[in-house]
């Protein structure tokens, strides 16, 4: 009898503790999915194109940074997103997590 009065306050914390973890969790991930969620709804440049219609289509990025490595990684920072070229075609385009 005295080991279950020991492991039923035990038993409870632990779910509580458990409870409370799960729900933090639970916000962690509904916060990140409306990340997702809103950095997908950004029109930004597609893979594959190239610089001059990247720029036609979404004009002068506010800054251009120089090739860096082989092959040759180009970054261009727009106010919502950055684009990522390779030679001259996009390879990635990211939101941007501070938005000007």
């Amino acid at each position: 009898m005295r080991s279950l009065r020991t492991f039923l306050p035990m038993a409870l914390a632990a779910a509580a503790f458990a409870s409370v973890t799960l729900s933090a969790d639970v916000r962690a991930d509904r916060l990140l999915l409306q990340n997702i969620e809103e950095g997908t709804a950004l029109e930004r440049p597609a893979r594959g194109m190239r610089m001059q219609t990247v720029e036609s289509r979404f004009g002068s990025p506010e800054s251009r940074r120089p090739a860096v490595g082989e092959p040759p990684i180009t970054r261009w920072i727009y106010a919502d997103f950055i684009v990522y070229f390779e030679h001259d075609r996009v390879i990635h385009a990211a939101a941007r997590r501070d938005p000007a």
